[in-house]
């Protein structure tokens, strides 16, 4: 009988650790894939769908984007508003002091 070296042991314990870690990650994927699929008909959203989500995803970014843009105009518009009133007022005030 040949005694296996400590290298052997080593060498057949670590592929018996390294397959045993390769069907733990297939589990993991497959059971996060079933989720996701799960959660996304839960839904409403069929899972051959997935370029009309995309689109309507693509769709409510574009959408939200204009949004802020819009409000951010908004606001420097009504900054506008409010610096000429003041400078108006300021400008009136000095038309009335100049005019005594």
């Amino acid at each position: 009988m040949s005694a296996l070296r400590d290298e052997d042991i080593r060498a057949i314990v670590l592929q018996t650790l390294a397959e045993q870690q390769g069907l733990h990650r297939d589990d993991i994927d497959a059971i996060a894939l079933k989720a996701v699929a799960t959660t996304l008909t839960s839904f409403g959203i069929d899972e051959d769908d997935r370029r009309e989500l995309r689109a309507d995803l693509q769709h409510l970014r574009r959408w939200r984007k204009s949004v802020e843009q819009a409000q951010s105009y908004t606001f420097k518009a009504v900054i506008t508003v409010i610096v000429a009133g003041l400078v108006g007022a300021v400008w009136l005030g000095v038309k009335v002091m100049l005019g005594k």
